[in-house]
Parts: structure tokens; sequence; C-alpha cells
């Protein structure tokens, strides 16, 4: 399986992170997903997941920031198109980091995609997708854990993007 998402100069357009217009940020955190192109699915997955998370966060905030999981994607669903976090109507979504306890904040953007505002350097954010054999019993607002467990034994392919976004 592989993914593609377009980087001019090798950055995430700036459209879908920090420098997004005020109309695509709320509450301070960027809200319009980017485009996902998926090729060589196997032929007998049923449904797609995916996690979009920054590691680099650590030395800053303690942790891997969740940015967006997903799942119940229909393995027919080779190009996810742009804000398809906030159109897509059949899949279920998880909580991001925004949810957290730890974090002072409004909770109106903790489900669905929260996209890269790195705050001290470029970021090298980490897009995972899973082929899997079935649907998730997930519900939407699921935590990352949960969908990871539920996906243990279903996996029939994986791949992995590093996606830079600057400061």
């Amino acid at each position: 399986m592989e993914i593609n998402v377009s980087l001019p100069n090798k950055l995430l357009p700036d459209k879908y992170g920090k420098h997004a217009s005020d109309k695509d940020i709320k509450n301070g955190k960027p809200i319009i997903s980017f485009p996902i192109e998926l090729s060589n699915i196997p032929e007998n997955a049923k449904t797609i997941a995916l996690t979009f998370t920054d590691p680099d966060s650590i030395p800053v905030c303690g942790f891997e920031w969740i940015h967006w999981t997903a799942a119940n994607i229909p393995s027919s669903q080779t190009s996810i198109p742009e804000n398809f976090s906030q159109t897509a109507t059949d899949i279920v979504q998880g909580k991001n980091s925004s949810a957290s306890p730890l974090i002072d904040g409004p909770l109106d953007v903790a489900t669905g995609y929260n996209g890269p505002y790195p705050p001290d350097q470029t970021h090298d954010y980490v897009l995972k997708v899973f082929a899997l054999d079935d649907n998730l019993n997930l519900e939407n607002g699921f935590w990352m854990n949960e969908l990871l467990h539920k996906m243990d034994g279903h996996i029939l392919a994986e791949a992995k993007m590093t996606i830079p976004s600057r400061a």
C-alpha cells in the first residue's frame, strides 16, 4: 500500500496548518484536512483507518500530539479529498490531543482534524494508513489507543509517510 500527499517545496501546504487563512482556523486550530491519495490497497480490504501525529511535539509538550484519527473509510475510497474531516459522513473520527484534560482550551476542535501548528521549528508529522479486513466497532470521539486495540488482528497492510510542516 502506498500514500501520496502533495508536498510542494517538501512541506505541507500552508492552508492545512499554522499558516491557514483565518476562515480555516477555529479557536487557533487549523481545521481543513489535506488530500490523500492511496494506491495498492489489498483487494480483500474492507476499510481504511488513519492516524496523523507529531512526534516532534514531545520536547515541546511532553507527548506525541494526535492531530487526526479516522476509521471505517471504505477501502474503495482511494482519494481522500481536502476537508474530508469536516465533510465525510459515513466514517468515525477520534479525539485529537486538544481533547486532553491536560490541555486548557475549547473542546469544539477536539474531534477530527486538528492541523499542524509547530511552535518552535519545522516538525515532521507522521501519517499512517491501515488497510483493514473489516469495519471497526468504534464511535465518533474514540481515543487513539482504542483504535490501535480494535485494529489488532485486522491489519492487512499499512503505509507511513512523513509530512513536514513549517513553524
